[in-house]
């Protein structure tokens, strides 16, 4: 596998939706990706996808809320490549819709542990990674706080975006970079638990916004 200069990235959430399409784009942009989920055979499948465009990729099966594991990740980041040159924060529980008052227990323990808790302890990880290669990191944003039934949600994504913006305001002469990304509606998996009966012809292909992504570096 060749990555001699090549640039480092890592992508949080990359196996499906936008992760695997911003994963694709980067690795045919003179990035090595590392792609980072849950699921073996989604990364599996992106790997292939990847190769198959000459392009490389270190896949890295692991639960974002496992603090240990992310710890041991970073130093083999470190102790492999010394940096980062990006990072794309796609990871995200999409919980489902439902009034305020009937957010489950379980719903929201596990929103708070994987949008927010986890989302922190990345930054704190990731930080060092990053500045030794004046590197970017990028939040995948949403909009939806305040909109109907989207309480549990919606406020994790408000908390994401509260993290990254203080990040930002803390970082502006020291760096990492921080960027926000707004994608237009795609029709992923996530989409698709809110909004079920949806005309998904309408919607925007991952590729399209991982390329207007990718514009934004």
């Amino acid at each position: 596998m060749q990555i001699e200069n090549k640039k480092i990235a890592l992508i949080t959430g990359a196996s499906r939706g936008l992760g695997a399409a911003v994963s694709e784009a980067l690795a045919e942009n003179s990035y090595h990706v590392i792609a980072i989920a849950r699921t073996s055979g989604a990364l599996e499948d992106l790997d292939d996808r990847i190769q198959s465009k000459g392009g490389s990729a270190t896949l890295v099966p692991l639960d974002i809320t496992d603090e240990e594991a992310v710890k041991r990740m970073c130093i083999s980041i470190h102790e492999r490549w010394g940096g980062l040159d990006l990072w794309v924060h796609c990871a995200i529980h999409a919980s489902p819709l439902s009034p305020v008052s009937h957010i489950s227990e379980k719903d929201w323990e596990k929103t708070i542990a994987i949008n927010i808790t986890a989302t922190g302890r990345l930054i704190t990880n990731l930080e060092s990674l990053l500045l030794k290669n004046s590197g970017t990191a990028i939040h995948i944003d949403d909009k939806v706080s305040g909109h109907k039934f989207f309480g549990n949600y919606g406020s994790s994504k408000a908390a994401q975006r509260a993290l990254f913006e203080s990040w930002a305001s803390e970082t502006v002469k020291t760096g990492p970079n921080i960027l926000m990304f707004s994608p237009n509606p795609m029709p992923t998996a996530c989409r698709a638990r809110f909004f079920p009966g949806e005309d998904r012809s309408t919607l925007f292909h991952p590729s399209e916004e991982a390329a207007r992504l990718i514009k934004q570096l």
